[in-house]
């Protein structure tokens, strides 16, 4: 969201990676369905229903989306608690699954042994 939306919060540096050509960046469907709740309960305002704004800014950005899988789903079950959100635990199980680089800026994300980009 960060990125689509311009946040100034998005280090340089990760911007760049998520526009650089020599990367393959990808949003999740379980960013999307986080984003839809998020949505519904007023906690996130956007110029358009989330299931129209989210794929149409992932196509307009060339971002392609990441399915949810059964393989990543059951990498819940050996996943430390380390991090509680289930949203972001299931972003890690897909990013170690599918062997991908994590953007993001939760530090807690890091006690995971999944590459993080910040």
């Amino acid at each position: 969201m960060w990125y689509i939306s311009g946040d100034r919060r998005l280090s340089d540096s990760l911007r760049e990676s998520i526009q650089s050509v020599d990367n393959t960046v990808y949003l999740s469907v379980v960013s999307l369905w986080e984003v839809i709740i998020k949505h519904q309960l007023g906690k996130l305002p956007l110029p358009q229903p989330p299931q129209e704004y989210l794929p149409a800014q992932r196509i307009r950005h060339q971002i392609e989306s990441l399915s949810l899988n059964e393989a990543s789903v059951a990498l819940l079950s050996d996943l430390p608690l380390h991090h509680r959100d289930p949203f972001d635990r299931m972003l890690i199980c897909q990013a170690l699954s599918y062997d991908l680089m994590l953007a993001t800026v939760d530090n807690q994300i890091e006690a995971y042994d999944v590459p993080v980009i910040k």
